[in-house]
């Protein structure tokens, strides 16, 4: 028996009316399919929420201005669906059946990829997090591990078949970025040169003090 993983399907978002419902982000092409009533999920959430280690079942998916929301058992009102803002919904899923969802990927598809920009390999992914905010890509590189932002303005493509991974990623976000000339201690070219007034007195004796008007030395 081939042995079930899962697929991460969705993100709540935010409470949405006073019923309990609940926005949600969706990471799947077929929502008619992964969010169906009686649907459930393993819920991702900080060790500190009530829903740690406990998972939840859809009762209806909606949809409100193009977002789609949620209805779940055991979330009667708003203040109930606020602790679940942020929870990450994952689904069993067997790992030998393959998805034609665009952009969807098993963690496992992924681990060992290797990781190339501008035609060069980098890398190698090791893991990936999956953060409230966004999911990252630890990338092991030769000069530590790295983590890239896993969005498609950083991470045009990923071909599985190939076993690679690009990334497209701004300056800075790998390496150092130089140092800036410093400015403070540049002498301007056209810097007046010194006067007779700004020199110093070549003699070590002290100035004369000068007498009162109509008095002698």
């Amino acid at each position: 028996m081939t042995p079930a993983t899962q697929l991460r399907v969705g993100r709540l978002t935010k409470a949405h009316g006073l019923k309990g419902a609940i926005k949600l982000e969706l990471f799947t092409d077929d929502p008619g399919r992964r969010f169906v009533p009686g649907a459930v999920f393993t819920l991702q959430v900080p060790t500190s929420s009530p829903w740690h280690g406990k998972t939840i079942e859809l009762v209806e998916l909606r949809w409100y201005n193009q977002h789609a929301v949620g209805f779940f058992k055991g979330v009667p009102d708003r203040e109930a669906a606020e602790t679940l803002a942020k929870a990450i919904l994952w689904i069993d899923q067997d790992s030998a059946e393959q998805t034609d969802e665009e952009d969807a990927w098993y963690d496992h598809q992924l681990v060992g990829l290797a990781v190339v920009r501008d035609g060069v390999q980098i890398g190698t992914l090791t893991r990936l997090e999956h953060l409230p905010a966004q999911d990252l890509l630890i990338v092991k590189t030769a000069a530590g591990e790295v983590m890239i932002p896993f969005v498609k303005a950083i991470v045009p493509s990923v071909d599985v078949k190939a076993g690679v991974i690009t990334i497209t990623p701004p300056p800075g976000l790998l390496e150092e970025l130089p140092d800036e000339p410093d400015t403070d201690d540049a002498t301007p070219d056209d810097a007046a040169p010194a006067t007779d007034a700004d020199a110093e007195p070549d003699s070590d004796e002290p100035a004369a003090t000068p007498t009162p008007d109509g008095q002698g030395a």
